[in-house]
């Protein structure tokens, strides 16, 4: 798995950072559609290289994913089934849809900001018609900033060391991630549960 990060890691530094704003722009669009590498991974390099402009940076990653999010609805509006079929099992889709149902467009700000494929949640939610077009961009831009514009930040004032923190601490996060997730969704299930 190292070896397969480093090789993505070295395609990134050779073929992607030499464009710049424009490349993440380009990563960070497509992978809310369908490529399978986070905007994280060129977006923490462009950073490290040019501080100064680290939220600029986040700033694109964001507005490029919500209008990557935007092409995603779109497709699945328009037949997204047989695509997804490739990448998440008839089960997992299920699961989605129940997710949507219950949640809507929170659903896909938990996504944006999670760890959690994005794309898988772009198509989807056009391809069982979430009606609420505008909360879905406004769920997108929010979870998606949630998470790029703090990660540009820290880095931009702590560097290389957030990263070695980060990685140090790595089971920690994940464990608080965790506890965060188990907590909305216990919130979720007693919100949803009120009489309206």
């Amino acid at each position: 798995m190292n070896a397969l990060l480093d090789g993505f890691l070295d395609y990134v530094n050779a073929y992607l950072l030499p464009w710049g704003p424009a490349g993440l722009f380009i990563l960070s669009f497509i992978e809310a559609i369908f490529f399978p590498i986070p905007p994280d991974a060129m977006l923490i390099p462009l950073v490290l290289l040019d501080p100064a402009n680290g939220l600029f940076y986040g700033l694109v990653a964001t507005i490029s994913s919500v209008a990557g999010a935007v092409v995603g609805y779109y497709i699945g509006l328009k037949g997204g089934r047989p695509i997804l079929k490739r990448f998440v099992s008839e089960s997992k889709l299920k699961k989605v849809e129940y997710f949507y149902e219950k949640y809507g467009v929170l659903a896909v700000g938990i996504a944006a900001f999670t760890p959690i494929p994005f794309k898988v949640f772009t198509i989807t939610a056009g391809l069982f018609r979430l009606k609420n077009f505008l909360g879905y961009i406004v769920a997108s831009m929010i979870g998606r900033a949630a998470r790029f514009l703090p990660e540009s930040y820290l880095i931009m004032l702590y560097g290389n060391q957030i990263l070695e923190y980060f990685f140090s601490q790595f089971e920690l996060f994940t464990i608080i991630l965790g506890i965060i997730l188990i907590v909305m969704y216990i919130f979720l299930k007693y919100f949803n549960q009120k009489p309206k």
